[in-house]
């Protein structure tokens, strides 16, 4: 176990994108257990500071994007004053390896399974998340092991341990929308790529089986995606409630957090449902590294489907057959 200063500096390295920064986070609380008087800071890109900026246990939040922007050698100097005394890289990079190592940050953790951690890295811990049947929430914890943190939450321990406390406030146009009399369900129906996605006619299928006297519905999504959105299934449903390319990011968390519940594949706003204690229900392919044994939500609340078979039908084609087994039905039980 590395022996670190009264108040010690950590910075967790996630420069990925929204569900697994969200993962990332119980790690934070852990930290913030095992060493009271530490600030933990947090690197990513630019984009995830809103969601970083809610949660108790992280202090400051470094962008990679302005960071990365700048010669290699100003990053160093810059990462130096920094004075961090940790780095853990939660997902790796070469290029921030490379900084942490010349900004001389003095512990500096990776995996063993990484070329450029054996340069760069002099804490290395040896697993890979590839074929390992932990979850993506208890594989961050591998890093915590030189920092002594050795016993792997359960999930529904690490379901409890987000933070999020610092939520921003709704804007009252938003907050006009919700339904006091009604369970307020948001449905994510696309993934910018990041997961197989249930088909149009199932989430058409559900929105109609769903009681309107009981359900209002609400619709987000991108800016981008709200035409092919607008095509598939707004125009078979003009109740439904379009906030697609409406609420930036700040307002998308704070509005999960004053509805009800939400349905989505395997997104970073099923994520963030999940980590706020809403009624979530994931929609999964049964195909490794995608599952959800893998990437299921985790929360008080959190539900998530899958076809009970290995399936690789789909490695190949975004088209996902097993996800596609799903019916309606079901989705409409969990709720």
């Amino acid at each position: 176990m590395m022996k670190l200063s009264d108040k010690p500096k950590i910075v967790i390295s996630r420069t990925d994108n929204i569900g697994d920064v969200v993962l990332t986070l119980p790690l934070a609380k852990y930290l913030k257990e095992k060493y009271p008087e530490s600030e933990i800071i947090f690197l990513g890109k630019k984009y995830i500071k809103p969601l970083i900026d809610c949660c108790e246990n992280i202090g400051r939040f470094i962008d990679w994007d302005t960071l990365s922007a700048i010669p290699e050698n100003e990053q160093a100097i810059v990462f130096r004053d920094l004075g961090a005394e940790v780095i853990i890289h939660v997902f790796p990079r070469p290029e921030i390896a490379r900084m942490a190592y010349k900004a001389g940050v003095k512990y500096r953790i990776g995996t063993s399974h990484r070329f450029y951690n054996w340069l760069y890295c002099n804490e290395k811990v040896d697993f890979t998340r590839k074929n390992s049947p932990l979850h993506e929430a208890q594989l961050n914890f591998k890093l915590a092991e030189p920092l002594g943190i050795n016993d792997i939450p359960s999930l529904e321990e690490l379901g409890n341990s987000y933070g999020l406390t610092k939520l921003p406030t709704l804007d009252e146009t938003w907050r006009k929308e919700l339904d006091k009399e009604k369970f307020n369900l948001i449905i994510h129906p696309l993934s910018r790529g990041s997961a197989r996605n249930w088909d149009w006619k199932n989430y058409n299928q559900l929105i109609e089986i769903l009681p309107a006297d009981k359900y209002k519905i609400f619709i987000t999504g991108t800016k981008e995606e709200s035409a092919l959105i607008s095509e598939n299934i707004l125009f078979y449903h003009p109740t439904v409630t379009d906030l697609t390319g409406k609420l930036d990011f700040e307002q998308l968390i704070s509005f999960i957090a004053h509805a009800d519940g939400l349905v989505a594949a395997s997104t970073g706003p099923l994520h963030i449902a999940a980590a706020l204690g809403k009624k979530t229900v994931g929609l999964y392919p049964s195909i490794r590294p995608m599952h959800p044994g893998r990437w299921a939500p985790l929360g008080p609340k959190a539900k998530c489907i899958a076809l009970s078979k290995d399936c690789n039908d789909c490695r190949k084609d975004n088209h996902c057959t097993c996800i596609n087994t799903i019916t309606a039905e079901q989705v409409k039980k969990l709720l």
